[in-house]
């Protein structure tokens, strides 16, 4: 899982402005209609009218899963996993998860993690809105949708939602939830509807550290459970 993050500040400056003079211009009907002008809406990116509508609760995880998962261990943070799958840390192999360039016949999880205010120092600005930790920033990017958009921020948090939302197979199929566990908190977005299994997480721990985990299960053989326990063994190392 590549984050191109020059890529997503530029892309995110250009939109914003361009953002501003629509606001200015018109108000919440041309910023809806900017944003589906330019990078599609609904019936393009469905995952843009999609949010949360499950919240899962897990006390501890499953020891019938994590008894048989691999442990790994990469420089910015380790996890255990099934086997079966090509586990990848994002900074220490640059290999792309979205869909025009995912052309590797394996299954695969992507891991990414960042400090506290990791978004913040990216974005800044949204600390006038009242967003002020990474945990804030990921809720208000699950709940993003181009149907409640009414001012610049919600308008951004879209665009941020479509560049950074990967490949998770047939959208309209896909399924977001709010979930929580000891020491971590999150949203994920899945796909077990298709022939290959997706799953999408953005999460939280206690510490205020971001972690990004993106599976792509070819042989459709995780269930739900099986990946809340993945997340339940993410660690941060220094």
């Amino acid at each position: 899982m590549r984050i191109n993050i020059a890529k997503v500040f530029t892309l995110a400056v250009i939109f914003t402005a361009a953002l501003v003079f629509a606001a200015m211009v018109g108000g919440p009907n041309i910023l809806k209609g900017y944003i589906e002008t330019g990078i599609g809406g609904c019936s393009k990116i469905p995952i843009l009218c999609k949010s949360p509508v499950q919240e899962i609760a897990v006390a501890e995880a499953e020891k019938e899963y994590t008894g048989t998962f691999i442990p790994y261990k990469f420089s910015k943070m380790s996890l255990s996993a099934p086997r079966g799958f090509a586990v990848v840390q994002e900074l220490e192999k640059k290999t792309y998860y979205k869909k025009r360039l995912s052309r590797k016949k394996e299954s695969v999880i992507y891991a990414f993690r960042q400090g506290p205010e990791y978004f913040i120092k990216l974005f800044p600005q949204v600390k006038s809105e009242g967003i002020t930790d990474n945990y804030a920033f990921i809720k208000r990017l699950a709940f993003a949708r181009t149907d409640r958009i009414k001012n610049l921020t919600d308008a951004f948090f879209v665009i941020l939602k479509s560049i950074l939302t990967p490949d998770i197979g047939n959208q309209h199929k896909a399924v977001m939830a709010s979930f929580s566990m000891p020491g971590k908190k999150g949203f994920i977005s899945y796909n077990l509807f298709d022939a290959e299994y997706y799953f999408d997480c953005n999460l939280v721990n206690e510490n205020g550290d971001f972690f990004k985990l993106y599976i792509k299960d070819l042989g459709a053989r995780l269930k739900l459970d099986e990946v809340l326990a993945i997340i339940s063994t993410l660690k941060r190392e220094d």
